[in-house]
């Protein structure tokens, strides 16, 4: 016994979502035995945009019976029914949430015609119920109100009943194991079988095969499927939206993490937020003026031509440039911090030697300036951290040359590694931002076992 279900709602998300409208034909696999259909007041306010959508207002239910007030009929005429709908994850996580906000806990098997059609019927373009409809010469009239649509759906299920190989793929779709009912409406079950259990990043891409969102996980296909059962608005929309999945194994956790970073900032996916943007980097830098004298200064790291050390906000560049200061005797003036003035009177710093009242002549001065500079090159440590690769017979490694980062690499277990240069020789480059030294900095700390200063390590 089946029960084909189409609702419309007031568009606040899952969780804020009220039906304004519904309807529900009980179909026995021969005939329809029974119809209920009904406006429902959702006790709040319905926007213009949906009203423009299912031509459903304020007026129209006002005087509606309250989900809570039909509760017992949907209770009833779906018992002992699968809930079937196009996009079933949709109406069947509104009216559960409906349910369950009454104290009703509601549990029903779910088939869904979208992923029943791309299954039974493939090839086609589009599987919204539309266009569906048009290419298969169903009618459907009332488009976006509950009856006509889920008559439509019908009419519909009918014609997949008599599809061939339908007795077993309606089998397959209700075997509790299959998950077919928990997947995407648009995505290939193909795609999610063929996900590794292994560490890595995914991608959820849309129909034009553009990234939606990417994530990172220690194992890839779990963790995809956790995003089909969380029931949030924002993960039901996008996993709605998802028709494609790809993945790309990272052997470990932390190259897993650098590599979504990455991959994040390339593409700028819309449902992925916190980590799209990148941070302003400031650089370090020196130049001679037209007196000899040597400034050290800073900058926005694409304005400069060679830095001797990259920052993240100005507050960090003037932090190591007061350090550098007072440790090398230097002019607060020349170091660019104090602008504008003659002679420097910095509140904290009176260890200038008199460069900037020419009580030092350029050539003492300068030759601090680049010991100055050469303990900032030196303080930043190259390194290496070494993980395990994707599979047995590789491991994997990630770059830090003095203090940044460039990039992560897979090194055969065979490969003769004697010097830096065999292994910047496997190393994929990437950019250097706050994520990835975050990341790299937390890990540094947590496991400093893995950490290789020495190439002959190796």
């Amino acid at each position: 016994m089946y029960t084909i279900i189409d609702i419309e709602t007031t568009g606040n998300g899952i969780k804020g979502n009220k039906v304004t409208e519904i309807s529900i034909f009980k179909y026995n696999g021969n005939e329809v035995i029974e119809e209920f259909t009904s406006l429902v007041n959702p006790e709040c306010d319905i926007s213009y945009f949906i009203t423009g959508l299912t031509g459903i207002d304020n007026n129209m239910v006002r005087n509606a019976p309250t989900l809570k007030e039909i509760a017992p009929k949907i209770l009833e005429i779906t018992k002992d029914t699968i809930f079937v709908a196009h996009s079933v994850g949709f109406d069947y996580n509104v009216i559960k949430n409906e349910l369950q906000n009454i104290g009703i806990e509601y549990s029903r098997k779910k088939l869904c015609t979208v992923r029943l059609s791309r299954k039974l019927i493939p090839g086609f373009q589009s599987y919204s119920l539309g266009k569906l409809c048009s290419s298969l010469n169903i009618p459907l009239s009332n488009r976006h109100r509950a009856r006509g649509d889920a008559h439509a759906t019908l009419l519909l299920f009918k014609k997949l009943q008599r599809a061939e190989g339908a007795e077993g793929v309606f089998k397959s779709f209700l075997n509790s194991k299959s998950q077919e009912n928990t997947l995407p409406p648009s995505l290939p079950k193909e795609e999610f079988d063929n996900l590794p259990s292994q560490a890595g990043i995914y991608y959820f891409k849309d129909a034009k095969n553009k990234s939606i969102y990417i994530g990172k996980a220690i194992n890839i296909k779990k963790r995809v499927l956790s995003h089909f059962y969380n029931k949030s608005t924002k993960e039901i929309e996008m996993c709605t939206n998802t028709a494609h999945l790809d993945f790309e194994t990272s052997g470990s956790e932390l190259l897993a993490l650098l590599m979504e970073s990455a991959a994040i900032k390339k593409e700028m996916p819309i449902y992925n937020k916190a980590k799209k943007k990148t941070t302003m980097q400031y650089g370090i830098f020196s130049y001679e003026d037209r007196n000899g004298i040597l400034h050290i200064a800073y900058n926005k790291i694409k304005l400069i031509p060679n830095s001797v050390h990259h920052f993240f906000s100005i507050a960090d560049c003037r932090f190591a440039l007061e350090k550098i200061c007072e440790e090398f005797n230097l002019c607060p003036k020349y170091c660019h911090l104090q602008e504008d003035i003659e002679q420097c009177s910095h509140y904290k710093i009176k260890k200038c030697n008199g460069i900037c009242q020419q009580k030092e002549i350029p050539e003492t001065y300068n030759k601090r300036v680049k010991q100055a500079l050469e303990s900032i090159e030196n303080s930043q440590e190259t390194y290496f951290i070494k993980e395990q690769g994707r599979a047995k017979d590789e491991f994997s490694v990630v770059l830090v040359n003095q203090g940044e980062y460039k990039g992560y690499g897979f090194i055969p277990k065979e490969e003769q590694i004697n010097n830096l240069e065999d292994v910047s020789a496997f190393i994929i480059p990437q950019k250097h931002n706050l994520d990835v030294l975050r990341i790299i900095q937390s890990y540094v700390q947590k496991k400093p076992k893995n950490i290789i200063s020495a190439i002959t390590n190796y």
